[in-house]
């Protein structure tokens, strides 16, 4: 049985507006989920019903076998690590630690050690007397996951809490999330719009656009085998390339180029999509491209090219290619390597 369910969820705010949209999930004890999709997918609005920060229109929030819908935010035994960190400026770390207990009426031996302990998880106790003005990024938001660990809370939820940290303490912290997650094994869901973060943190990932999930799986899942056209595109930097044809028997026909399918159907609009890591170079491929961009990024190079019906085309060499702009190479589609999608539905048709 689920730890934290999700039924029919639904956010209609006073303007009309829909942001989200009969949403329905299971959440394993001590999974880490991630919500993921575009500024203003709902994900957020999503979290903060959970936490009990905005109003469910219609549904029920289920933790630990109770519905939490009418419970106070206070009550949910829910802790939330935000974007913006929400540090008391005037108190100083081991305050604002504290602040939490001090308000659940624990005694003062309990506050330290509860305070002390967390401290020395997150390796912030040389900073016990420092205010956050104080601090660094990267040391402010492990003060604010200490603010929710020493809460010993059923659930963490994380809203974009690495977005305000430049990219080196961005890839740091998030190996810490990871890890405390993993040591602590408490369910939590984490907000983010960014790939990476999604791939990386998720032992499952929750695709969101338009206050709808398009699709939930593994990290893997999701990116081997995208459901919608929507996820396909969200999902891979370089994006996917997509080419919009016919499907006759078993063969995708295009302006720019043809290829035999394992799809057998009759007449059929659709979108050919393979990413730029399943093309590769071979004078017997189907994709004849002229280079029109090439980023080197080190390990490996990133090119860019129109094939002769204008498709941009995409793929992925190794870092010190010899491919030079304006020549013209011929691209196979490594075997089976692709996906095919409905154009009407949007939907994965193999």
């Amino acid at each position: 049985m689920s730890f934290l369910k999700l039924e029919e969820v639904t956010k209609i705010y006073p303007n009309g507006t829909k942001a989200v949209d009969k949403t329905s999930l299971d959440i394993e004890n001590g999974e880490f989920m991630v919500f993921v999709g575009p500024s203003g997918c709902g994900k957020s609005t999503l979290l903060r019903m959970i936490a009990g920060l905005e109003d469910i229109t219609e549904g029920k929030i289920i933790l630990d076998e109770i519905a939490i819908n009418k419970i106070d935010p206070s009550e949910r035994d829910i802790a939330m690590v935000f974007q913006n960190y929400a540090l008391y400026p005037h108190m100083n770390v081991y305050k604002n630690l504290a602040y939490g207990l001090k308000n659940r009426g624990e005694t003062k031996l309990e506050i330290e050690k509860k305070v002390n302990e967390v401290a020395k998880l997150l390796e912030i106790e040389e900073y016990l007397q420092r205010k956050p003005g104080q601090l660094s990024g990267g040391q402010r938001q492990r003060v604010a996951m200490g603010r929710a660990i020493v809460r010993n809370p059923k659930v963490f939820l994380f809203d974009e809490p690495l977005s305000n940290l430049d990219a080196k303490l961005r890839g740091q912290v998030r190996i810490e999330i990871k890890k405390l997650q993993k040591q602590m094994n408490v369910t939590s869901v984490f907000v983010t719009h960014d790939q990476v973060e999604a791939m990386t943190l998720g032992d499952r990932m929750a695709v969101i656009n338009e206050g709808v999930i398009e699709q939930v799986g593994t990290p893997i899942e999701v990116y081997e085998k995208p459901e919608t056209l929507f996820v396909a595109e969200f999902i891979g930097t370089p994006q996917m390339n997509f080419i919009k044809g016919k499907l006759e028997s078993n063969k995708f026909t295009s302006e720019g180029f043809t290829c035999d399918t394992n799809k057998n159907l009759s007449d059929q609009e659709v979108i050919f999509a393979v990413r730029p890591e399943n093309l590769k170079i071979n004078n017997g491929g189907n994709i004849k491209i002229k280079i029109d961009l090439i980023e080197k990024l080190g390990a490996d190079s990133i090119i860019y090219g129109f094939d002769k019906a204008n498709n941009y085309i995409c793929y992925r060499e190794n870092g010190n290619t010899n491919i030079k702009l304006n020549e013209e190479v011929i691209l196979e589609i490594e075997k089976d390597q692709y996906h095919l999608f409905d154009e009407s539905s949007k939907k994965r048709l193999n």
